[in-house]
């Protein structure tokens, strides 16, 4: 009786590891054949300036909102520069800006760098006034010009 249990096990066995690797197989069919953009890059200007991306790659560019480079074109039009202190990348958008959009203020948007300028086909809002994302403090970290909210300069 214990031969035939021990056969039971391992046969288990053989079919718990199968079914692991039957699976993991598959997540990685199903990865390799998802879209191009499923996979969205965040990019600093400066990354953006010393690597341009090619212009049917989106992807997502942060900083801070260059002071005195809001305007506002005919219709919805807006036109801004985004900088890390490194590098100043312009941005062109179509739409409604978030409420919490300023200048000075950190932001992210999604599109496309083309013909050395970024077309903005989303602005993404801010949770609140002193809401940054990650990726964007990390990079005003290092070229040495982030402020936390308490007004403290921080450097990595």
């Amino acid at each position: 009786m214990s031969r035939g249990l021990k056969g039971l096990k391992k046969r288990r066995r053989v079919q718990v590891i199968s079914m692991a690797g039957v699976s993991i197989a598959l997540i990685l069919v199903l990865l390799w054949f998802l879209p191009d953009d499923s996979f969205q890059f965040f990019r600093s200007p400066s990354e953006i300036v010393e690597s341009p991306p090619p212009p049917n790659e989106l992807f997502r560019i942060g900083g801070l909102v260059e002071e005195g480079s809001v305007v506002r074109g005919q219709g919805e039009q807006i036109t801004f520069s985004v900088t890390d202190g490194g590098a100043v990348i312009p941005v062109v958008y179509n739409g409604i800006l978030p409420d919490l959009f300023a200048e000075g203020q950190g932001m992210v948007a999604q599109g496309y760098y083309v013909n050395n300028r970024f077309e903005a086909v989303e602005i993404l809002a801010k949770h609140d006034e002193t809401y940054m994302p990650t990726e964007v403090i990390e990079a005003l970290k290092e070229q040495g010009i982030y402020v936390d909210p308490d007004g403290n300069v921080v450097t990595n």
